[in-house]
């Protein structure tokens, strides 16, 4: 009898074992985390990427090991094919592109084929020329454009379609240039775009203000207008040049498709206490970058409205499919 006793309390212990196991198998996340930059080391992408992963790491809200890994090429595409095919451990820095890159005819992702997560921050687009250059200021450059739409190369990166690209071609379609005739030279990211500027490769470049800045005070390019609703550091936006224009720059967080409700409620919870951290604040003020946080639900929103706004000027560019 005693030994029947054994037996039975051993099996209940097992039952309760196994259920335990499975709970922490089943619990979410239970595995590495893999923050995807789809491009290369050095520009915007990267720098938000490597911000969320350290944030969230050295606040504690993420306990599992979390990599950044570059995937870039296309403008983003190569870093979203490969986050389509994995599951809701691995996540990727957006922008723009996640959108643009279809409505152009150059990928047939959309943004409906990922699970918004979040919008984290903007920040502003600056035009900038190399120093020597004999272009006086953002009313001189779109006269000359005016005049002449194919007399200037433009850098940008890391595809046509981005919001550098199409802040430009917003700005520059209002004054009456005929955008259609732009002559815009492609580089894989904001650091390439800014040699390529350094070097004289271009006659100006349309990239992040985080990316200019260090070498505008460094003398060695101009920033002749920024998208800012104010003068930053001396930089005069469109608005001071009499422009009524100002276009913020923004990046986010998606995963794979067909997360489920209690993934997305956990993203939703990790995202809010981060960008609520004193990391993520002292992240924004280093780079000049603005708290512009949605969840979920007001991403999934504003990237619909923001479908129909990117088309809008890619058909205005002649750049459409």
């Amino acid at each position: 009898m005693k030994f029947r006793w054994m037996i039975l309390l051993m099996s209940l212990v097992a039952v309760v074992l196994g259920a335990c196991s499975s709970d922490a198998k089943d619990e979410y996340p239970n595995k590495n985390i893999e923050i995807i930059a789809p491009a290369t080391p050095g520009g915007g992408w990267d720098a938000t990427a490597r911000a969320i992963q350290n944030v969230l790491d050295k606040e504690g809200i993420v306990e599992q090991n979390m990599n950044v890994v570059n995937k870039p090429g296309g403008g983003g595409e190569v870093g979203w094919q490969y986050l389509k095919n994995k599951d809701s451990h691995h996540l990727s820095v957006n922008s723009s592109l996640v959108i643009a890159n279809n409505l152009l005819g150059q990928s047939e992702l959309t943004y409906n084929d990922f699970t918004p997560l979040a919008v984290l921050a903007t920040e502003w687009i600056a035009v900038a020329v190399p120093n020597g250059s004999d272009i006086e200021g953002g009313i001189d450059l779109l006269d000359r454009l005016k005049e002449d739409p194919s007399s200037l190369t433009i850098a940008v990166g890391p595809a046509l379609g981005n919001n550098d690209h199409l802040s430009f071609i917003n700005v520059a379609e209002e004054y009456g240039v005929d955008v259609s005739e732009l002559r815009f030279m492609v580089y894989e990211s904001g650091g390439d775009v800014l040699t390529a500027l350094l070097g004289g490769h271009v006659d100006l470049a349309t990239f992040s203000l985080s990316e200019a800045q260090e070498q505008h005070e460094a003398g060695n390019i101009r920033v002749i207008a920024t998208t800012a609703d104010e003068t930053i550091d001396g930089m005069e936006s469109w608005q001071d040049q009499g422009i009524d224009f100002s276009f913020p720059h923004w990046r986010g967080l998606m995963g794979p498709p067909n997360m489920t409700e209690e993934e997305i409620a956990y993203w939703d919870d990790a995202i809010q206490q981060m960008v609520k951290s004193d990391g993520w604040k002292t992240v924004l003020e280093n780079n000049g970058w603005n708290d512009y946080y949605m969840d979920s639900k007001e991403t999934k929103k504003f990237l619909d409205e923001k479908n129909a706004m990117y088309e809008d000027l890619i058909e205005k560019s002649g750049l459409g499919k």
